[in-house]
C-alpha cells in the first residue's frame, strides 16, 4: 500500500474502509475512507491519523516514503476516534512528533480519549512554519464538534477540511474528477444531512471564515477530495447550511395492512397533481439516512403510522427521533393515518413533527379500517388544495 501524491512532497496516507455500513445509525452503503495527509519539508508534518484498526495501513503508506520516526509533528484536527483512534500508534512510531491539537478542547478530548501524550495546543488564527510552507489553523467548533478545527496552507492553497466537504465513500479514486461527480455530489449531501444538518449556524460561520482564503484544494477527512469542482460544494454547503429548500415533497410511511400505504400513495399522487414532484419511502424498505438526504433539501414532509397498542408505529417513533435530532428547517409537514378505533397515533406523529421543527401545513388526516375510494380522492383534493 502506497502513498499518493497530490501535489510535489505532499501524500494522501490514508487508509480506506470498504466494509463499512454503519457509522452512528447512517448507512455507509459505499463504505469510508479514513484521511490522513503528510508533508514533507524542514519539519515533516502528518495531518490526522486514522480510526482504531487500521493504523498498520496508515504505518505502510508513510513508510512508501518516509521512516515515519522522521515526523516532527502530528495534526489532529478533530477528536473523535475515526481521525484520531491511530494517534497512540503513531505517537509510538514517531517518538519525537508534537501533537497538535485546538485549545481548549482538542487538548482536553484528546488526554480523555489518550491519556498524556505530547500535546501542543493551538488556537484560531495560529500558525505554524514547517520550512518552505506554513500551516494555519482556524478552528471550526461544532462542526461537528466542540475541537474541530481545518488547516489552511497558503503556499500550495490546500484547505485540509477536516469533516467538511467530505463523503463516507470508498474509492480508489482519490479526487472529484476521478469519480462519478453526481455520486460524490449525493454522498457530500448525505453526510451533510446525516452528521452535519445539525449545525448549520456553525457550517455558515465555516463558510464565513473560509471565504477570504484562495483555494485550489480541499483535502477532505472522508471520502474523495476536491480539485476540479470547488465551486460546485462550497455553493452545495451555502444552500444546505442556509436551509435552502425545493419545492418537493416526502412521504413517510410505515404500515401493517396496507391502509396507511394506501394513504401515502394517494398523498404521492395529489402531490404529482399539484405539479410538485414526490418521494414515496416504506419504512421497511429504506434507510433512515437516505430519507434524511432527501428531506435535507425538500420543502414537504408527510409522515404516516397506523395506530398500535394506542401508539406509533416503533419504526416511525424511530423516524422521528432521528429527524428531531437533527433540526430540519423551513419544512411544511402533516401527519396521516388509518386505525381501527382509538386512532392515537396520527397526533402523536403530528406532535412529533412539531417537536422537530417543522410547521403543520395541513391538519391530520385519519382513516379508520381501510381508506375507501371516495376517501383517497378527498385526500387527494385536501392536499391539492393546500
Amino acid at each position: 500500500m502506497k502513498a499518493i501524491e497530490f501535489k510535489k512532497d505532499i501524500y494522501w496516507v490514508g487508509t480506506i474502509d470498504w466494509s463499512l455500513r454503519s457509522f452512528h445509525g447512517y448507512q455507509t452503503g459505499r463504505g469510508a475512507t479514513y484521511n490522513a495527509y503528510l508533508i514533507l519539508d524542514d519539519k515533516i508534518t502528518l495531518i490526522d491519523t486514522t480510526k482504531k484498526g487500521f493504523e498498520p495501513e496508515l504505518l505502510e503508506r508513510i513508510s512508501s516514503v518516509i521512516d515515519p520516526a522522521k515526523i516532527d509533528y502530528i495534526v489532529s484536527s478533530h477528536v473523535e476516534p475515526d481521525h484520531s483512534g491511530g494517534i497512540p500508534f503513531m505517537a509510538r512510531h514517531c517518538p519525537n512528533a508534537a501533537i497538535i491539537t485546538s485549545l481548549p478542547n482538542g487538548l482536553k478530548g484528546l488526554k480523555g480519549h489518550y491519556g498524556d501524550l505530547n500535546y501542543q495546543g493551538v488556537k484560531a488564527g495560529d500558525s505554524l512554519s514547517i520550512g518552505k510552507r506554513t500551516l494555519q489553523f482556524v478552528t471550526t467548533p461544532m462542526l461537528h464538534w466542540p475541537d474541530s478545527m481545518v488547516t489552511y496552507c497558503p503556499e500550495e492553497k490546500i484547505l485540509f477540511s477536516n469533516d467538511a466537504f467530505g463523503q463516507h465513500f470508498a474509492s480508489t479514486g482519490r479526487f472529484d474528477d476521478e469519480n462519478d461527480l453526481p455520486t460524490v455530489l449525493w454522498e457530500a449531501k448525505k453526510y451533510y444531512a446525516n452528521i452535519l444538518m445539525l449545525y448549520g449556524k456553525q457550517a455558515q460561520t465555516a463558510l464565513s471564515a473560509l471565504g477570504g482564503l484562495d483555494i485550489e484544494m480541499i483535502a477532505t477527512g472522508h471520502g474523495v477530495s476536491w480539485r476540479s469542482h470547488i465551486p460546485d460544494i462550497l455553493a452545495c454547503y451555502k444552500k444546505w447550511s442556509n436551509y435552502e429548500v425545493e419545492d418537493r415533497a416526502v412521504v413517510v410511511f410505515d404500515s401493517m395492512w396496507h391502509s396507511t400505504e394506501l394513504m401515502a400513495g394517494a398523498i404521492v399522487e395529489a402531490f404529482r397533481e399539484k405539479g410538485i414532484p414526490a418521494a414515496y419511502y416504506d419504512l421497511k424498505a429504506n434507510e433512515l439516512s437516505d430519507i434524511m438526504t432527501d428531506i435535507l433539501t425538500s420543502k414537504y414532509l408527510a409522515v404516516g403510522s397506523p395506530t398500535i397498542n394506542n401508539q406509533m408505529m416503533p419504526t416511525v417513533a424511530a423516524f422521528l427521533c432521528y429527524l428531531k435530532g437533527l433540526a430540519p428547517k423551513n419544512h411544511l409537514a402533516f401527519a396521516f393515518g388509518s386505525y381501527g378505533w382509538g386512532g392515537q397515533s396520527i397526533g402523536l406523529v403530528e406532535d412529533e413533527l412539531k417537536a422537530a421543527g417543522c410547521e403543520i401545513c395541513l391538519d391530520k388526516i385519519r382513516v379508520a379500517n381501510v381508506p375507501t375510494k371516495e376517501a383517497l380522492k378527498e385526500i387527494t383534493e385536501k392536499i391539492k388544495a393546500m
